[in-house]
Order: C-alpha cells, then sequence, then structure tokens
C-alpha cells in the first residue's frame, strides 16, 4: 500500500522533473558565471580564469551556456547531454588522476552534475520548459522532439 496515490505521482512527475532541470541548470550557471566573471566568490582560489585557457574557460563557457539553456528549457536533451560529457571530461582529466574515489579525489560534485545531467537528458525536460511553449505557440523548434511524453 502507497502513501501517496499513483495518480498523484504521475500528475506531479512533469512538474517536479521541470523543478529540478530549472534548480541544477541554475546552479550550473553559477559555475560558469563565477569562473567566467569572477562573480559569487570566482574560479577556484577567486578571479576568473583567464579567456580562452584550456580547460577552465570552456568549461566555463559550457556552465554558463549549456547551463542557461536547461535551464529556460530550450534544446534540453543536446544542451544536458554536453553539460554531462563536460562533467565527464572534468572527472577523468581532473579529479581521477588524484585518487580512485570522488569522495578522495574532491570530484563528488562533477559526478553528481554529471550523472544529473544525463538523466535530464534521458527523461526530458518536463514542464515549465520554453520548448514547450513555444510548440504550443505555433512556433518551429529544433528541439520538438524533445517536448515531454506521457510516461505510461
Amino acid at each position: 500500500m502507497s502513501l501517496v496515490p499513483r495518480e498523484s505521482v504521475e500528475t506531479a512527475r512533469p512538474y517536479v522533473l521541470g523543478l529540478f532541470r530549472i534548480v541544477v541548470g541554475l546552479l550550473f550557471v553559477c559555475h560558469g558565471a563565477a569562473s567566467l566573471f569572477g562573480v559569487l566568490g570566482g574560479a577556484k582560489g577567486g578571479g576568473s580564469v583567464p579567456a580562452l585557457s584550456w580547460p577552465g574557460w570552456y568549461a566555463a563557457v559550457i556552465q554558463l551556456v549549456a547551463g542557461g539553456l536547461v535551464l529556460l528549457g530550450l534544446a534540453t536533451r543536446t544542451s544536458a547531454l554536453l553539460c554531462s560529457g563536460s562533467m565527464a571530461y572534468a572527472y577523468f582529466s581532473v579529479h581521477q588522476e588524484r585518487a580512485l574515489w570522488p569522495l578522495q579525489n574532491g570530484g563528488e560534485g562533477s559526478v553528481l552534475f554529471c550523472w544529473t545531467f544525463l538523466l535530464i537528458a534521458v527523461a526530458g525536460p518536463g514542464s515549465l520548459a520554453l520548448d514547450g511553449l513555444l510548440a504550443r505557440r505555433g512556433f518551429s523548434s529544433p528541439a520538438r522532439a524533445e517536448q515531454p511524453t506521457a510516461v505510461a
């Protein structure tokens, strides 16, 4: 016996997924803004990363732009997959060489963001996404295939 009726869970699913996407996208955008513009405490050690420096500046641009697209729900699956891949790269190129486990090598954030964005890429944007709004208003969007579908 379930404490919450299945119908309530199914009704709430797209809204919870949409809110989840918004929060994760906002957190990722904050990382990018901190690294690029030195706001919110700046990059690690303060300040901003030097322009065009590899891989920090490029990672920050992905965080800001693709994270912003995830936040807004535009091209969500593609943007989330790019974010996930960038965090996988960060984990294996920066953290993994320090130690085997994320708890030991400081890579928990990279691992969590990687898997979180992969989940969003697979599950879709949920509700509250601009792609859905644009599709309902009749605007053609390359991300139209990304619209959430009913889960049976």
